[in-house]
């Protein structure tokens, strides 16, 4: 079900892309924001292994818990090994990362490995290479494109309003040109959050299969949102927060429905509803 709700957000989302094309730029201006919004997150997904990575100063390593663990699960679910890196943070979170899972790379803090058991250990990072396995950055990376392209759209119209070289058609309503200038980013965001929520819980139930336990992955998303609303991890770099396991980013309320993760309490409920692999 999960997977339809992403096929269905994201035709969702072109749809939204082509409205707001035909009326803010023309089929022109749509084709060139949307060329615009690709080549920007081209090099973010080609290059996003090394990137984050040093954004975050990890470290690879080729041994030690962490890297068993992961070798573990891949060996049960027949996927390639990737790159596994420590992030020097004492809040406990983790991530994957990569264009596809050939050149995929998964992060853990310094905190997760001090307060999970193996087990839980075990059931997090299997979640993440549930997000290797369905090439979910690629997936992400698409959305933000398209929303990029819709967000670029908004831009160029509102200049285009600003300079007297908007559309000159018999049919445009400024009053509709300014509604869809306001609308159209904030309907796209909305989508493309949606669709990453979509995918955290299709990550969470593939995690519980690789690991062959929902509830050691559910015991550890009750520890990881207490860790992270005592103490929220410092200097997140607001593009990244998608990616990891647990919103490093605090915020509720009006605030939840931009948020890229899905409430954990749900998250953790859906898991011990599941039956044991």
């Amino acid at each position: 079900m999960n997977t339809v709700r992403t096929v269905m957000l994201m035709t969702l989302l072109t749809l939204v892309l082509v409205t707001a094309g035909g009326a803010l730029g023309g089929q022109g201006g749509a084709l060139f924001a949307l060329i615009l919004a690709a080549a920007m997150n081209l090099g973010s997904y080609w290059f996003s292994d090394r990137v984050v990575i040093a954004m975050y100063r990890g470290r690879e390593v080729q041994s030690g818990p962490l890297y068993e663990v992961v070798q573990e699960i891949c060996q049960r679910g027949a996927l390639p090994m990737p790159k596994v890196c420590i992030l020097p943070q004492p809040t406990p979170n983790a991530f994957a990362t990569g264009r596809n899972p050939e050149h995929a790379v998964v992060a853990a803090t310094e905190g997760i490995l001090a307060i999970l058991s193996r087990e839980e250990l075990l059931g997090v990072m299997a979640h993440e290479m549930s997000h290797v396995k369905h090439r979910d950055i690629l997936i992400g990376s698409i959305a933000a494109t398209l929303a990029g392209a819709i967000s670029y759209l908004a831009h160029m119209a509102q200049w285009a309003m600003i300079f007297g070289g908007g559309r000159d058609d018999e049919d445009s309503n400024p009053l509709t040109l300014i509604l869809m200038m306001i609308l159209a980013p904030i309907a796209a965001m909305l989508v493309q959050m949606a669709i990453s929520r979509s995918r955290e819980y299709e990550a969470d139930r593939g995690g519980a299969q690789l690991s062959g336990s929902p509830h050691h992955l559910a015991s550890a998303l009750r520890k990881l949102e207490t860790a992270n609303s005592r103490s929220p991890m410092p200097r997140v770099n607001e593009a990244t927060a998608h990616m990891f396991i647990v919103n490093p980013l605090r915020g509720g309320g009006f605030k939840s429905l931009f948020s890229t993760h899905p409430p954990v309490e749900e998250r953790i409920r859906r898991l011990e509803s599941m039956p044991h692999s």
